[in-house]
């Protein structure tokens, strides 16, 4: 068990949260929400003793074992990638290391031998020898290959180091687990092992996260940092969603009836406060005036922008064909021989672990790269607006926001734009902010306000809600909805996916696709999906099964919805 006693963080006059006291008990997964900024993080590094609040304690049960997830992705690069996950343990690393060293020793003498059998029982009771093949599974589960895990660590991509350092804090199942946005760069496979694991695991978990799929898989309570305090609730994030949304509503309700209330006494004692015969009931009613409080409605943290995007043009039968586009970066076959029709009512959802891939077909299609092979074509009533991964280069200048916007405004009215950008949260002095200083959730944001002012009827968006804290990626999840053009996005937000696409398109290892006309959560579920995908990655150059199966399937299947796979 691990428990808060009256926790309060201040920094500077402002306080995060005060008076802050909670009990986090076995077998639950608490997940941590709060706008950005409310103070998520800083909680979890008071509760790993990595901060110290400016007042109160945090106890925990004794001989129990914390993990946390490391943020740092360089900080084991010079250890080997199995190494790195048991350190996780440290305990059992000290002991297995120690141990190895004394039988290293050419002078074995006989209180080496006394040490090395103290350290073996230890060892054997921490479930030592099972340590290699539990963290070889940690790794394999999280899409780690097997030929990875004696390599060094500097050796792995960015994503692959994310994965091994999730293993090493779960690695021998702490008593005290906690983790700050745990699927951030996880692949779908990861996210979903992941989930599963967290499931099964018996002990205490606190995890910060923006993914409302994920708290609502895993999560049975629910810790709320708002209106300068840390409140629990039980259930995952739709029922405190629900519940919370519930309290405020009768908060003011119940202040409204206070209101009514206090207007009926006080007109009752304006009338007959100098009415002798009435002087006792004016009285009497100014005493219960008296002892009337309204409930105090702290504001809270959470702010919703409001994302609203709207087509100046309705768009045609004719959106979009790419035929037979192949691509490769530095050796590697990102697209082979891509073949699909767009219709004007689809919602596309771009998946798949490779994410190179995705951002490729995206910039080819926006005439950012150009493809090695293969061409593709817009129709004459589209007009396309663009979200890229990667948008340092639109923020370089010290030009203020509304200038920034304004150049890609269609009316130049300062007023326009300053209204647009206060509908964004940049309200007041907030718009006349330098653009090379803003934070990763603001950029987004200026960004997406471009994509709204622009008037697109079609809108690419390449991992949009990157940065965005869960009212923003709300907000968003909102507005593509109600999107009435087209839309072709990568995310790795599962409900944005689940409630926007009606058509999937999984790009696989080698750049072949499968597309089907179906929700997010069908095409996970779907075993023919499952087998499609095991016989297209088991030969990245194809096999007579795929042959097979694209003359099965046909050339025009992708326009008429049906699951084709496309590989040359």
């Amino acid at each position: 068990m691990i428990s808060t006693n009256g926790i309060t963080l201040r920094v500077g006059k402002k306080a995060l949260f005060e008076d802050v006291s909670i009990k986090f008990t076995e077998g639950n997964c608490y997940g941590v929400i709060g706008a950005n900024g409310a103070g998520k993080s800083t909680f979890l590094k008071i509760l790993s003793g990595s901060l110290e609040p400016t007042s109160g304690t945090v106890s925990i049960t004794p001989g129990q074992r914390i993990s946390v997830l490391e943020q740092d992705h360089f900080k084991y690069d010079g250890e080997i990638v199995l190494d790195t996950v048991m350190m996780g343990n440290a305990h059992l690393y000290e002991v297995m290391k120690e141990k190895d060293a004394i039988y290293a020793k050419e002078d074995f003498s006989d209180e080496d031998g006394i040490r090395a059998g103290e350290l073996e029982a230890e060892f054997a009771e921490m479930n030592g020898y099972e340590a290699d093949s539990d963290a070889a599974a940690l790794l394999n589960g999280l899409g780690i290959e097997t030929e990875l895990h004696s390599k060094r660590m500097s050796e792995l991509t960015g994503s692959q180091k994310v994965k091994v350092l999730l293993a090493r804090a779960l690695f021998g199942k702490p008593d005290i687990l906690l983790m700050d946005e745990p699927t951030n760069h996880l692949d779908m496979a990861a996210i979903e092992w992941l989930e599963e694991w967290l499931i099964n695991f018996e002990n205490i978990v606190i995890v910060v996260s923006h993914d409302r799929y994920f708290l609502n898989k895993v999560c049975t309570q629910i810790c709320d940092v708002d209106y300068g305090k840390i409140q629990l609730y039980a259930g995952n994030y739709d029922f405190w969603f629900e519940s919370s949304q519930l309290m405020i509503r009768q908060q003011k309700e119940a202040n409204r009836k206070k209101e009514e209330k206090i207007k009926e006494l006080e007109e009752f004692i304006r009338r007959f406060a100098a009415n002798a015969s009435k002087s006792k009931q004016a009285t009497s009613r100014k005493r219960a005036l008296e002892k009337i409080e309204l409930d105090d409605l702290r504001p809270s943290s959470r702010k919703y922008p409001y994302i609203d995007f709207r087509p100046e043009r309705a768009i045609g039968n004719d959106v979009l064909t790419v035929d037979g586009i192949s691509k490769t970066v530095n050796g590697v076959k990102l697209l082979d021989h891509v073949s699909f029709v767009m219709n004007h009512d689809d919602k596309i959802a771009f998946v798949g672990g490779n994410e190179q891939a995705k951002t490729a077909l995206f910039q080819i299609l926006m005439g950012e790269m150009e493809p090695d092979e293969g061409t593709f074509k817009w129709g004459v009533t589209t007009s396309q607006a663009y979200f890229p991964r990667d948008n340092t280069a639109e923020f370089k200048s010290s030009m203020p926001i509304y200038e920034w916007l304004q150049q890609y405004s269609p009316i130049k009215d300062v007023t326009y734009v300053r209204g647009f950008l206060g509908r964004m949260l940049f309200a007041g002095d907030d718009g006349a902010k330098p653009v090379n200083v803003l934070s990763g959730g603001e950029r987004v944001r200026c960004m997406l306000s471009r994509m709204m002012i622009s008037g697109a009827n079609v809108l690419i968006f390449d991992e949009p809600t990157n940065h965005l804290d869960m009212e923003s990626i709300t907000s968003l999840n909102n507005g593509m909805m109600k999107f009435p053009g087209v839309e072709l996005f990568a995310c790795r937000d599962h409900q944005l996916v689940q409630t926007t696409a009606n058509r999937i398109i999984e790009i696989l290892p080698g750049g072949k696709i499968i597309d089907k006309m179906t929700t997010y959560d069908e095409y996970l579920e779907s075993d023919q999906m499952a087998k499609l995908r095991e016989v297209y990655t088991a030969d990245l150059s194809g096999d007579d099964e795929a042959d097979a199966s694209e003359e099965e399937e046909g050339p025009d299947s992708a326009a008429a919805g049906a699951e084709t796979v496309s590989e040359g």
